[in-house]
């Protein structure tokens, strides 16, 4: 596709400066018009309710925060919670996967990373590790890319991405990978897409949604970040089956067809872009601080804020975490 026949976008200013380390895991609750995003590294996770924009991006006040004692990398609905913004969310977090109360804050642990298997290793592995991205596909399994948690160490080729079952039980079914990113489906359920941000690469997989299994043997690469410096960080995925991309390193997001052809270019004032969530027709989107302030002031002026603008199509369906009875 020529340069020419991609629509280019800019943003010059953030919806909400809020000044996130790693700012990640925007999820639209559309029931009540609420984002629920994290900063992965402050442990902290937001509720934005959209219906009350702010006054300026420093206007905070309608802002929820909550203040963590685990990092949160992805959250997700819990079915048979309710629709009135009460309830709980299930999420990937350091040690394993958890529910919290939206309302409180109040937390636990429903299964973790590693089992009684790891023996001795146990604490050991929860330390160096969090959770990063996840999805949850059609039939409500969660699926949840874990990397070596930055803080602690270098990441290294050590990451696994899990698939938590209705019955709570956690399976490996990819390793090893650096940094396990966005994750989606196709709108007939017949393929899936993991991003590997260290190997600059979105890879589709035929995928059996009767069962969850994938098939690795067959993955093809759907994309690569064509932009030198960037990869592909999370991504969301739209009413007419395109993919919008974070380009980590280069300050765009991307909306690319099913082909893997880049539609729309997102200009954004920073660089190190993370994730995108659709709400309505808006496209929101989180970013971290700038990894060199030095060599991009202008991008250091505008890190960990909250992105907005209007795309003109709505998300595809987001699904909703189906435990096979409900959780205590």
């Amino acid at each position: 596709m020529a340069s020419s026949d991609i629509q280019n976008l800019t943003i010059t200013t953030p919806y909400l400066a809020l000044d996130t380390k790693l700012g990640e895991g925007p999820y639209w609750h559309a029931p009540t018009n609420t984002l629920r995003m994290v900063d992965i590294v402050r442990k902290h996770l937001y509720q934005i309710p959209l219906s009350t924009p702010p006054s300026s991006p420093t206007d905070l006040s309608s802002v929820r925060k909550f203040e963590l004692t685990h990092s949160v990398g992805t959250t997700a609905e819990l079915a048979g919670e309710g629709e009135d913004g009460g309830g709980r969310f299930v999420f990937g977090g350091k040690a394993g996967v958890g529910v919290m109360d939206k309302g409180t804050g109040e937390w636990r642990y429903v299964a973790r990373w590693w089992g009684e298997g790891e023996g001795e290793g146990r604490e050991e592995k929860e330390r160096l590790f969090r959770g990063n991205d996840g999805a949850v596909d059609r039939r409500g399994r969660y699926f949840l890319g874990v990397m070596n948690d930055p803080m602690e160490g270098e990441i290294k080729n050590e990451g696994v991405v899990f698939r938590l079952d209705p019955n709570l039980s956690l399976h490996k079914i990819l390793e090893p990978v650096a940094i396990p990113n966005g994750i989606s489906w196709s709108l007939d359920d017949k393929h899936i897409y993991f991003t590997s941000s260290t190997d600059n690469a979105i890879t589709k997989y035929p995928y059996d949604v009767e069962s969850g299994d994938v098939d690795f043997k067959s993955g093809e690469v759907f994309f690569k970040c064509p932009y030198e410096g960037g990869v592909p960080d999370g991504h969301a995925r739209d009413a007419e089956g395109c993919f919008w991309i974070a380009l980590y390193g280069v300050g765009k997001v991307v909306r690319v067809n099913e082909q893997g052809r880049i539609l729309v270019e997102i200009s954004l004032p920073t660089r190190c872009i993370t994730c995108p969530a659709i709400a309505g027709e808006d496209l929101y989107i989180t970013c971290a601080e700038e990894s060199d302030p030095d060599k991009h002031p202008e991008s250091a002026k505008y890190q960990g804020g909250l992105f907005k603008i209007n795309i003109g199509v709505k998300g595809a369906p987001l699904n909703e975490f189906k435990p096979a009875k409900k959780l205590a």
